[in-house]
């Protein structure tokens, strides 16, 4: 693999993450201001503008380090680690769709524990393969924690 291949499968990872943002951002944009300004939060939630830097930075580390897993050897020799970040990948679209898109907070709370238990797989994974790669998906998995308990919290207290 010539070092230009490299450096083309960075930007094609990056890609394909902050793709996945925007196919969220599809389902949650609009609900900013509608359905979720209606819904009744807990005093601890986040400022609306914190979530969009945040999660763009989330995306942009999560593409480096699948990038780092595939740079030795390619997809053949990472498939494992591969497939299990595309697939949390899935997973954090439908959350999107789920929670803001449907407005079900509780099936959106029951996707959530699965895209975590993803997010940890492929943290595994990634560590076994690259102690980078896998300490570049901890603050991921920081957060979707602290979002699985603030979407808990959010359907509790509007159910």
């Amino acid at each position: 693999m010539t070092d230009r291949t490299r450096w083309i499968g960075l930007v094609i990872f990056i890609a394909i993450c902050l793709g996945a943002a925007a196919l969220g951002a599809i389902a949650t944009t609009p609900e900013i201001d509608g359905w979720y300004r209606t819904i009744e939060k807990p005093s601890w939630n986040p400022p609306d503008w914190i979530f969009g830097p945040v999660w763009t930075m989330l995306f942009i580390l999560m593409g480096v380090a699948a990038w780092l897993v595939w740079r030795p050897a390619g997809f053949a020799a990472a498939s494992t680690p591969l497939t299990l970040f595309a697939l949390q990948l899935a997973l954090n679209i439908a959350w999107s769709w789920i929670f803001f898109g449907l407005h079900q907070p509780g099936w959106a709370f029951a996707e959530i524990v699965l895209l975590w238990l993803a997010i940890a797989a492929t943290t595994a994974a990634f560590f076994r393969s690259s102690l980078v790669a896998g300490s570049m998906m901890l603050p991921y998995l920081a957060w979707v924690s602290f979002a699985a308990v603030l979407n808990f919290t959010i359907w509790r207290i509007n159910s």
